[in-house]
């Protein structure tokens, strides 16, 4: 079992690398979109809902591998 408490946290621990990675690039894609209109480039606009949709994604699935790492740590805390 503590096999699996370190493989899950060196999981989660990678997983947070990617997202402050996402975030990022969301946050550099905003600074630049606030210089289009809104629908006046589709490429443009269709890459910042992909965006947007992959880094929520990622977010619901890093904190799916928080809550496994916590849950394995309570388990071998009770037993």
């Amino acid at each position: 079992m503590p096999d699996e408490a370190g493989s899950a946290s060196k999981k989660f621990r990678s997983h947070v690398f990617i997202e402050l990675a996402l975030i990022v690039a969301l946050g550099l894609y905003l600074l630049v979109a606030q210089r289009q209109v809104v629908g006046d480039d589709f490429v443009f606009t269709v890459a910042g809902a992909g965006l947007m949709a992959l880094v929520t994604y990622w977010t619901l699935n890093t904190m799916r591998d928080g809550l496994e790492v916590i849950a394995l740590r309570s388990r071998r805390i009770r037993h």
